[in-house]
């Protein structure tokens, strides 16, 4: 199980180095990323989240950079597309996040293993859920399609998945900041902070400046 954000780059983007990654692929985070990967992840989150919170009531930045950063660094409900990827790899079946998923939701499945219920991720003409079945969880890769590819785990499976998850999450949070501290030093405080709000863990250390 992986923590992934779907991706897309806007035409001309330019204001740091980026990889190239297909639109709407998905990109696992952790601390394995390469610079340009953590570059484009930062590019997508903040892209997603480039809205004017104060509905222009204040001056926008006339900085392309800080104008860039402005939802990232004010919205109070930041969200990222994509969610957790789980993949069995003794069936070839894979889980993906959906419409109605967020990464900035992921903590939704530890209420799932705690209370048990139903998560929808998604709706017609895909709804990937996770439902709780007593010490089962089944993940059904598609609820509208009879006869679905679905994976089944114990709970106690996936709360150590879920504690994998948490440390990739720990571990982009880390990469990112360092990144940040590089490629955008007079922002790497706030932004990192952002990021740890929208995963809904703690702030790293700050690295050294360069």
């Amino acid at each position: 199980m992986q923590p992934v954000l779907e991706m897309y780059t806007p035409d001309g983007f330019d204001l740091w180095p980026i990889a190239e990654i297909e639109p709407f692929d998905f990109l696992p985070l952790s601390g394995e990323l390469s610079p340009a990967e953590v570059g484009a992840a930062m590019m997508r989150i903040a892209d997603y989240n480039d809205i004017d919170p104060d509905g222009d009531r204040l001056p926008q930045p006339t900085a392309a950079l800080d104008s860039f950063l402005r939802g990232l660094l004010t919205c109070d409900d930041l969200i990222a597309p994509g969610g957790l990827r789980a993949t069995d790899h003794s069936t070839g079946v894979t889980f993906l996040p959906d419409c109605c998923d967020g990464l900035e939701e992921w903590r939704d499945w530890h209420r799932l293993v705690e209370d048990g219920g139903l998560l929808g991720f998604g709706h017609p003409p895909v709804s990937p859920t996770a439902e709780r079945f007593g010490d089962t969880v089944r993940l059904t890769v598609n609820a509208e399609q009879s006869g679905s590819p679905v994976i089944e785990l114990r709970v106690t499976e996936l709360r150590h998945l879920l504690t994998g998850v948490e440390r990739d999450l720990a571990d982009f949070l880390t990469r990112a900041a360092d990144w940040s501290s590089r490629h955008l030093p007079g922002h790497c405080a706030p932004v990192t902070a952002a990021l740890a709000r929208l995963v809904d863990l703690p702030v790293p250390p700050m690295p050294p400046k360069p």
